[in-house]
């Protein structure tokens, strides 16, 4: 049997307001006035756990509908910041040496990337970090979180699952369902009710209890594949 860790993507290992502050930018035109300058307000907001959005994205969509906004200038403005993702019109972070935490997970779990978002730009992000080969799979257009559920039930045929992500509704209620751990990540860390099995405001200040999870499931694993054989 093997663990398998399964990584949310926008607000979890890439980190920033950069993508969706390209998404205001494109969007401010069919807006009303002052537009930029509400999501950006909003945004603070939410990196103070001041807000029941659900994300970046959501302030913009939310707010451009309240102007609005046709849902397919919408639909066109969130493509087109997404082709951005990861240069200087939409720059991301992630959390320090990535790529070796990465690899030491590898050594004890499946990792399995799974995000809403289409695959264009996710791609030069993940070469950007040197990191495109450390996933065992990725999971593009998921459809969160009806979409998350056979991707957890295949990793629960492995073994024990983690799903890392920031919005619990999205990225962890099937995971939580389906009886694996969690971990919720980012603004609404500390104020969600979700019955995680960890929480904290990165990816980076978890990273540690990551890997004691990974390490011990795959003790775990071997133990009772060892038995089974008996």
């Amino acid at each position: 049997m093997t663990p398998s860790i399964i990584f949310d993507f926008d607000g979890t290992l890439a980190i920033g307001h950069g993508p969706v502050l390209a998404y205001a930018r494109l969007l401010a035109p069919a807006a009303a006035p002052g537009f930029l300058q509400r999501v950006e307000a909003e945004l603070v907001r939410y990196d103070n756990g001041a807000t029941d959005f659900r994300d970046g994205y959501n302030i913009v969509a939310s707010l451009g509908a309240a102007d609005g906004v046709p849902e397919a200038i919408m639909a066109a403005a969130y493509t087109n910041s997404r082709a951005q993702l990861g240069t200087a019109q939409a720059p991301v972070e992630s959390m320090p040496e990535l790529k070796a935490v990465l690899s030491a997970l590898g050594q004890y779990a499946h990792l399995v990337l799974a995000t809403n978002a289409p695959g264009e730009g996710v791609d030069r992000v993940l070469a950007n970090w040197n990191v495109q080969d450390r996933f065992d799979e990725q999971h593009f257009n998921v459809g969160k979180p009806a979409g998350l559920y056979n991707i957890v039930e295949s990793a629960l045929d492995r073994g024990p699952v983690l799903a890392i992500g920031d919005i619990a509704e999205y990225d962890l209620a099937p995971a939580l369902q389906l009886g694996a751990d969690t971990a919720l990540v980012g603004a609404t860390a500390m104020t969600s009710t979700a019955p995680v099995t960890m929480r904290g405001a990165s990816l980076e200040h978890l990273a540690s209890d990551i890997q004691t999870w990974a390490a011990q499931a795959a003790h775990h694993s071997d133990t009772v594949s060892t038995f089974s054989e008996r």
